[in-house]
């Protein structure tokens, strides 16, 4: 190629490879060639991608019918195929938990567990009211006993009279 159809060639440069272009273009290998920049981030920064972006993604990869088309588009926007994935079953949940039925108005403000600790705590105290009456009904009956003189048979060792 002449140095003429370089020029008519449009290229994308990256960020700060025009300075690198203009100030040594013997180093950056010849007119219209250029180097990566060799700078790498202190600490790797995990990609994010919106809602919207994800939703884009998956409708064109739900389009693509020729052989390959969607591997294409993998390296077209740098995925993984787990990244479809996870999507398409993120999709999935989001949409049965559109669908699903919902109860209508507030929610609830009562714990259950608060409920049924409350319902306990009244049964206890009916049935401790309950023991007390029947140990007062065993007192008496022992004290009548005594005053009539009937014996009473291993009534304190759990034996009946």
């Amino acid at each position: 190629m002449s140095k003429s159809n370089l020029s008519s060639i449009a290229v994308e440069m990256p960020a700060g490879a025009e300075r690198l272009a203009d100030e040594q273009p013997e180093a950056a290998g010849g007119i219209g060639t250029l180097r990566p920049d060799p700078e790498v981030a202190a600490k790797a920064q995990r990609r994010q991608f919106t809602a919207e972006n994800k939703r884009r993604i998956l409708r064109e990869a739900d389009r693509v019918t020729e052989p390959g088309g969607i591997g294409a588009l993998l390296r077209r926007e740098g995925l993984y195929s787990s990244h479809l994935t996870t999507w398409r079953q993120q999709r999935d949940e989001a949409t049965k938990l559109a669908l699903a039925p919902h109860k209508r108005g507030r929610k609830s403000t009562v714990n259950p567990l608060a409920e049924e600790n409350q319902k306990l705590r009244q049964d206890k105290a009916r049935l401790e009211q309950k023991l007390k009456q029947a140990e007062l009904i065993l007192e008496i009956q022992k004290k009548a006993s005594e005053i009539l003189g009937i014996p009473l048979r291993g009534l304190d060792s759990g034996e009946s009279a």
